[in-house]
């Protein structure tokens, strides 16, 4: 059974709001891999909400408990994604097998469908495939690359990219990085290095870093992103399968204990499966198909 029908049928089972049931809902947080510090906010501010309303009835809080995850999960689209209004590079990073190129390519395809001149560079070089399957992207969706050659120099890649961006009066640099364990030190410090050859060209405000995550992962994913965090300053994250099937409280954990927002979830395995996170629209899909599932 999944986290958020979990969640929903709570208020089925129990008839009023009592201790039973707030210890059950904290319960049911944690093993859908809400953090213990998040999933004790979140019934602190139910039972506040609760209380000020007189509610007594279980089932009447649902509401209150879909507003306090919405809050949870809010961002601000004028702050968080206001990179996509100046000329701006995009680092994309990730353990492997969390489908970073496939990623890269959605976003490209994404920004140029919306009339963004775009500029892929392949800096995973440790991975052939991962050269040819952006090389596959960029012709797709009529984009130039910039490419490495297997084993090469990922800075070489990056530093050859953003110079060729500025030339070429690029909107958004997307840069593809290989795949490392976020426990590897001189792998993260090449991460630190790949920052540092953009920082050197681009204002702060204008440099993306994005980690991939799996939300199937559940706690794994908060320890790539809290080291990824340290390691790059990453400011947002795009998580991939995060549905019905999922956890999903990973969502609320990563936000609540790194302040890293999600920014972008992949919807499918589609090239148009890729979009921006809005709680909303997740929250209540959540809770809607898991109404007609009963």
């Amino acid at each position: 059974m999944s986290f958020f029908k979990k969640l929903a049928g709570l208020f089925k089972e129990h008839r009023k709001i009592d201790d039973d049931f707030y210890d059950e809902l904290e319960e049911t947080l944690v093993m859908g891999d809400v953090g213990i510090e998040a999933s004790g906010r979140i019934i602190e501010d139910l039972r506040k909400k609760v209380k000020s309303k007189w509610i007594v009835d279980a089932d009447e809080a649902q509401g209150l408990l879909i507003d306090t995850l919405k809050e949870n999960l809010s961002v601000s689209d004028e702050d968080n994604y206001s990179f996509e209004n100046r000329k701006s590079v995009i680092l994309v990073v990730g353990i492997n097998g969390v489908g970073k190129t496939t990623t890269v390519g959605k976003l490209a395809n994404m920004y140029a469908k919306s009339g963004k001149k775009v500029l892929l560079a392949a800096a995973d070089t440790f991975r052939a495939a991962a050269i040819e399957q952006l090389d596959i992207w960029a012709d797709r969706i009529g984009v130039d690359i910039i490419n490495g050659r297997e084993g090469g120099d990922p800075g070489a890649v990056i530093f050859d990219a953003v110079k060729a961006a500025k030339a070429r009066n690029v909107d958004i640099l997307i840069c593809d990085t290989a795949g490392r364990l976020h426990n590897k030190t001189n792998l993260m410090n090449e991460l630190k290095k790949l920052n540092s050859i953009i920082e050197s060209e681009y204002p702060a405000d204008c440099k993306e870093t994005l980690v991939v995550v799996d939300g199937m992962t559940g706690q794994n994913a908060l320890s790539q992103a809290r080291e990824f965090k340290d390691a790059t300053g990453v400011t947002g994250l795009i998580v991939t399968k995060l549905d019905g099937s999922a956890k999903g409280g990973i969502a609320l954990t990563i936000q609540q204990e790194l302040g890293i927002p999600i920014k972008f979830i992949g919807t499918g395995e589609g090239e148009d499966d890729i979009e921006r996170f809005d709680p909303d629209k997740f929250i209540n899909g959540i809770f809607e198909r898991t109404k007609e599932a009963e």
